[in-house]
């Protein structure tokens, strides 16, 4: 990968105020080398939290982000949805996360055996404000689990995906990253710019 002063490669702005959250998005992006056609920066907006399904939720939040940054402006939906609660918290992980802890969010499931669940992470590209954001859909199965490993990144600890015996928090990055909901839906984004990369270009 070029280094950041040498890097001369059109920019895309991810619309974040998570620094873990873009080195995230950066090292799945860039695991190829120089295969990936643009320069990933971010700025921070105060987007409203939208009510609504994921899809809906991610593609109204890349409009409101587009009226505020030009070029291309991706921005990304995630959410943490429970088998036993028909999906819920869903898109208010943040929230629920946020009154309750790691911990809460077990408890929510103490009724219920069934402690099955899937991340969900959607990416909403825009790229010409007269047009419908395009959307990517990545998922993940696993379990919700007593929070297991560093606590500083969201409900990593608690979520322990299909196949693994340890969380997303215990995992090695580099494996996180090509099993996660995130580098799943970034996988579909990637793909999408590549193949249209000269009519993306246009835009910026």
């Amino acid at each position: 990968m070029s280094s950041a002063a040498e890097d001369t490669r059109p920019l895309c702005t991810f619309v974040t105020g998570n620094a873990k959250k873009l080195e995230e998005v950066r090292a799945i992006l860039n695991a190829n080398g120089d295969q990936f056609p643009f320069s990933i920066v971010s700025k921070g907006l105060d987007l409203p939290e939208l009510q609504g399904e994921p899809e809906y939720v991610a593609a109204e939040k890349c409009k409101l982000a587009r009226k505020e940054v030009s070029g291309l402006v991706l921005v990304e939906d995630t959410s943490l949805c429970f088998n036993a609660l028909n999906g819920l918290p869903g898109v208010y992980i943040k929230w629920f996360l946020s009154k309750l802890g790691h911990g809460g969010l077990n408890k929510l499931l103490d009724p219920y055996e069934d402690k099955t669940g899937y991340a969900q992470c959607i990416f909403a590209l825009s790229y010409d404000p007269n047009e419908e954001p395009v959307t990517f859909v990545g998922q993940t199965p696993g379990k919700i689990v007593p929070a297991k490993g560093p606590t500083d990144f969201g409900w990593d600890p608690v979520f322990q995906p299909d196949g693994f015996e340890e969380t997303y928090a215990e995992m090695d990055k580099s494996v996180k990253n090509t099993i996660s909901h995130r580098g799943r839906a970034l996988a579909l984004a990637q793909q999408y710019m590549v193949k249209n990369v000269a009519m993306l270009k246009k835009f910026l």
